[in-house]
């Protein structure tokens, strides 16, 4: 069986240790040099971004976020251990793990370090579809030959520069398409290595949830569960016209993500449509204050990555989505495409006071869509709001000392609620 130690990179027969170095850390699998389509997920990204630059931090429990009333961005995985999760309330983070440190995202940070990441990943090879600032899926079909190595030692290389060269870790799973390769870099983190073959597919699905599926949320679950279907197992005694008729498009995709079929191409600078944030509540709330302070954080979020990406948005989104799971959205259309956070902000706030009433809520996003380029946002003013301008500019020169001084040199008020 093929071998891969992943510590030296030797290629050998299967062993419980490398016979080169003599260490375990050894990745077998029948098909390991036979497999090309790979999706790459940093390990606690944010939070290993600020351990690598505040060596102070490495062995404690960090999580990045805002105030005791804002919510968890990410954790590092001594605070997972503890029981803290992305989008919990940061009071009910702290109170599972009181000693954690808690530290405010440097966005221009983590984009300049995904930047050297994508650079790696570019020098394996030519299709990278990132998915978000720390994943991104990988078609290595063909680079054997320009390697001189297989995908799965080209992988282990990646992984290994990230470490040496970066100071961070990285999950790797390796598969026959984009849905496996992406439940294969789940399976064994941090610092995983795992693959899922063409022949044992089927076995390896048919008695998982289907919440594996990426873009099941609790909507679709619930809807899941209610025609008894909570494995692949189930999924598998449907016909396609069945689920086709039960569940509209969706449907003929779980049919053949069932049978571990996705016959979606990795797609090398897929164009990026909207850009948005949400966040979902531990516990229901319809109280404004806390609200209106999500709305802006949620406003900034976008607005750094529009800023990182060199994008504007022309529509700005809001969406709730209520206690019983539905979901309102709101759209407005503003007359030129923006980039700055106040506009977001201001934008979604008067959609959410279309709607405040109906609440409470277990989730809130804000987006921008309609992209435009950065050069073509925010060049006029607004006749119904003369100090829009002004509050534009205060914004570029706070990015800039930001940028400078740190991401907590300046904070508006309302960030804190």
């Amino acid at each position: 069986m093929p071998a891969l130690c992943r510590d030296c990179l030797t290629t050998f027969d299967a062993g419980t240790r490398c016979p080169a170095c003599g260490r375990p850390r050894v990745l077998s699998h029948p098909e390991l040099f036979d497999l090309s389509i790979a999706h790459m997920d940093c390990d606690a990204f944010y939070a290993s971004v600020e351990k690598r630059d505040d060596p102070s931090l490495r062995d404690q429990p960090v999580i990045i976020g805002g105030g005791r009333r804002g919510v968890v961005s990410t954790a590092c995985y001594i605070a997972r251990i503890r029981g803290v999760r992305s989008a919990m309330p940061m009071f009910q983070a702290l109170k599972l793990c009181p000693d954690a440190v808690v530290v405010k995202g440097r966005m221009s940070a983590y984009v300049e370090v995904s930047r050297q990441i994508r650079a790696l990943m570019d020098d394996l090879t030519p299709v990278v579809e990132p998915l978000s600032l720390d994943e991104a899926f990988m078609d290595l079909s063909g680079t054997a030959r320009l390697h001189g190595k297989p995908p799965a030692v080209m992988l282990a290389t990646l992984l290994r520069r990230m470490e040496t060269e970066l100071g961070l870790s990285g999950s790797v799973g390796l598969s026959h398409n984009k849905f496996l390769a992406k439940v294969a870099s789940d399976l064994d983190k941090p610092r995983g290595f795992s693959v899922i073959g063409l022949a044992e597919t089927q076995d390896f699905l048919r008695n998982r949830s289907v919440r594996l599926i990426w873009g099941v949320g609790g909507h679709t679950q619930a809807a899941l569960d209610q025609a008894g279907i909570r494995t692949f197992a189930d999924l598998l005694r449907w016909e396609k016209p069945q689920l086709v008729a039960r569940f509209g498009g969706m449907g003929d995709r779980l049919w053949h993500l069932a049978r571990g079929e996705d016959r979606r191409l990795v797609q090398r600078n897929a164009p990026v449509k909207s850009i948005s944030n949400e966040t979902t509540f531990g516990e229901d709330t319809a109280d404004a204050d806390i609200l209106d302070g999500h709305i802006w954080r949620l406003a900034e979020n976008v607005a750094d990555r529009a800023k990182a990406k060199g994008k504007a948005g022309r529509t700005v989104t809001l969406k709730l989505k209520r206690a019983n799971h539905r979901i309102l959205s709101r759209q407005a259309s503003l007359t030129e495409p923006t980039q700055i956070a106040d506009r977001i902000y201001r934008t979604a706030r008067t959609l959410f006071e279309q709607v405040g009433d109906e609440g409470p809520y277990r989730l809130i996003g804000v987006g921008i869509s309609h992209l435009a380029e950065a050069a073509d946002a925010d060049t006029g003013g607004d006749l119904l709001d003369p100090q829009a301008v002004k509050r534009a500019g205060a914004e570029r020169a706070t990015d800039a000392i930001r940028a400078r001084f740190g991401p907590d040199a300046i904070m508006k008020g309302r960030a804190l609620r």
